[in-house]
């Protein structure tokens, strides 16, 4: 499902960016983590993984993150919220089962509309295949947040959302409010992930804006909130997956297509490859990382449009 959230004022993603941060804008697909050096967290955004038959995977080894011997991703005693999560396929869950595998306690933030069905399948078991960790047990969330990225406070509700009978029976799921909750609840969090689909503030084509816009944004973030409360801001921009967020665009179909025929490795790309790097993004290992754009996409990043891109068809 294509989730309608958008993301934050800089100056209010700014002054909370130890507990609930979002970054300026969620152009495509992507995810944002926010950290500190004491306890090594990152930001980071994700655009849409790809997968080869357009199957999604998000079950995969994680002996990158938890295996035995060598050097580990080690987040235990760190807490984690993660926005963006409505089912067991897209990038946010993914993430979410990469931290959980590193030790971090997992809270997050559901869109309003999908909180009701998420916890049905949740209590059901539906997701406990996709729960399983490497040692056998599921993965557990200590807080679930119903939560609409696009209003920061109340004030910015509409009335036609603020009635409507999706948001129903559910209260103080603005940014603002969402933060309290996990302040009150849980703390200053350690690690923050933004991994929300379009916001309405994206007017242009998402091919002319979304790379320079990703770049821009993650620099300017990774030095205010830098220099002003020594938060690291990383984001990463992955292949296109076929999610049911997804599917929203219309032609997703194309883009996994096209990034299998033209990326220099002919893979399928599951989505834990992209929660294995936002694990390693919000460790320590990571320390000395901020402002940075990380490609999760077999290579596509770096070849030029092929004579054959349906991107070419559109424009003509």
């Amino acid at each position: 499902m294509m989730m309608k959230q958008g993301s934050m004022t800089a100056k209010a993603a700014a002054s909370r960016c130890n507990m609930l941060s979002m970054p300026v804008r969620s152009h495509c697909k992507r995810t944002a983590v926010f950290s500190s050096p004491a306890s090594g967290t990152t930001a980071t955004s994700a655009r849409k993984s790809m997968s080869r038959n357009m199957s999604v995977k998000v079950s995969a080894s994680a002996e990158s993150i938890s295996g035995s011997g060598g050097l580990k991703v080690d987040l235990r005693g760190k807490k984690a919220f993660i926005a963006g999560v409505a089912d067991d396929q897209g990038f946010g869950w993914a993430i979410a089962k990469a931290l959980a595998e590193a030790g971090a306690e997992i809270s997050l933030g559901v869109w309003v509309p999908a909180l009701n069905i998420f916890e049905t399948s949740l209590r059901r078991g539906k997701f406990d295949d996709s729960r399983r960790l490497s040692d056998g047990s599921l993965m557990e969330f200590k807080h679930i947040y119903p939560m609409d990225a696009v209003f920061d406070t109340p004030a910015d509700v509409p009335e036609e959302i603020a009635t409507n009978k999706r948001y129903a029976g559910n209260q103080g799921w603005t940014v603002s409010e969402v933060a309290e909750k996990v302040a009150r609840d849980s703390g200053k969090m350690d690690v923050v992930i933004h991994s929300l689909a379009n916001g309405p503030e994206v007017q242009k084509p998402l091919l002319e804006t979304s790379r320079k816009a990703l770049e821009s944004d993650t620099k300017v973030l990774a030095y205010e909130a830098g220099r002003k409360y020594s938060v690291r801001v990383n984001t990463i921009s992955a292949g296109p997956l076929g999610s049911r967020a997804a599917k929203a665009i219309g032609f997703i179909d194309d883009m996994i297509r096209y990034s299998y025929e033209n990326a220099p490795i002919q893979k399928e790309l599951a989505a834990i490859e992209v929660g294995n790097v936002a694990a390693f993004l919000s460790s320590s290992l990571a320390s000395g990382v901020t402002g940075h754009v990380m490609y999760v996409d077999n290579g596509l990043n770096a070849m030029g449009v092929a004579v054959d891109s349906k991107t070419l068809e559109r424009a003509a």
